[in-house]
């Protein structure tokens, strides 16, 4: 089996919920250190255009998305199981929820300018002012909580986590699930990266005591790899097949098709190629680049916007 290659970069909380999944399933991973912000060639050889935190890489075919990420990881190693079966839908719901509703509270509550101040300690200005802009142009055109709002949501939903967690180690029972890393990762932010900012869990010690038992997950077996050395091995690598699950169509685009896929609203660049699945879980984009080569880049359904490509 080609190996499991992870693009992040330590700080990055969608990265620290993969490697913890990597952990829990007791995996081994190649690592590769990409830039935070834009440019970021290297990245967009492989994906050919989406520039978010992390992807992943197995010989020539990508993974975006760390939603499509945990199913990867699911069918490569099923065991211990990310979506328990008398839970497997709310796992999901709730783990959608983590990522988008809590994580953009928790975020704009942890950016307010003493939290900001301390990521950059130290850095001369141009660096928090390049970071501060290059997140800004992901964003555009999204409605951002003011932090005294975001400040009253994050700490109500400290509350319902930690009514979750009354009586037992994890959201949804003695072991962890999907939604386990999905709501972990924003709050793993607060404590880890702004501590300035983490006084906000104190009053929920019950969610404290859940972390630790996450982080204890550890991060697996992980080796550095350079991205070098990751596109070279797409190059010399054949993406697998496409599945062979029923094609799915909702928007009347042949199989083949030139198209665009985009996220629905942060990081919404596009990436564009052919068509060569829509199943009812994620889509698959067949492209070429001049370093990496024929890849296939896999996306989710939720959250991605498929469009036929606009004829040049």
């Amino acid at each position: 089996m080609s190996d499991i290659i992870l693009h992040h970069y330590p700080t990055s909380p969608f990265s620290e919920k993969i490697r913890l999944v990597m952990g829990y399933k007791y995996l081994a991973w190649k690592s590769v250190i990409i830039p935070s912000i834009m440019p970021k060639p290297d990245v967009l050889a492989l994906t050919g255009g989406y520039r978010k935190t992390p992807f992943l890489q197995i010989g020539a075919d990508i993974y975006c998305d760390s939603a499509l990420i945990c199913d990867v990881l699911e069918h490569r190693q099923p065991e211990p199981t990310l979506y328990p079966a008398q839970h497997k839908g709310l796992a999901r719901v709730l783990a959608q929820w983590g990522d988008t509703t809590l994580f953009w509270a928790a975020m704009a509550y942890n950016l307010q300018p003493k939290g900001a101040a301390t990521m950059f300690e130290g850095a001369p200005p141009e660096v928090a002012k390049a970071f501060g802009a290059d997140r800004a142009a992901m964003t555009t055109g999204m409605t951002r909580l003011r932090a005294p709002d975001a400040t009253a949501a994050y700490k109500s939903y400290l509350r319902r986590i930690a009514n979750m967690l009354d009586e037992q180690d994890f959201l949804m029972g003695s072991a962890p699930c999907v939604a386990d890393f999905a709501v972990y990762h924003p709050l793993w932010f607060s404590r880890k990266r702004v501590a300035v900012m983490a006084d906000i869990l104190d009053a929920t010690p019950g969610v404290l005591a859940w972390m630790d038992r996450m982080a204890a997950l550890g991060h697996g077996s992980m080796v550095k790899f350079s991205a070098t050395e990751a596109i070279a091995l797409a190059a010399a690598s054949t993406p697998v097949a496409v599945s062979d699950e029923p094609f799915q169509d909702e928007h009347g685009i042949p199989l083949g098709s030139p198209v665009t896929i985009a996220a629905e609203s942060f990081g919404a660049e596009l990436t564009a190629g052919d068509l060569m699945a829509a199943t009812r879980m994620h889509y698959t984009l067949r492209r070429t680049d001049e370093r990496a080569g024929t890849v296939h880049v896999h996306f989710p359904r939720v959250g991605y916007v498929l469009k036929a490509a606009t004829p040049a």
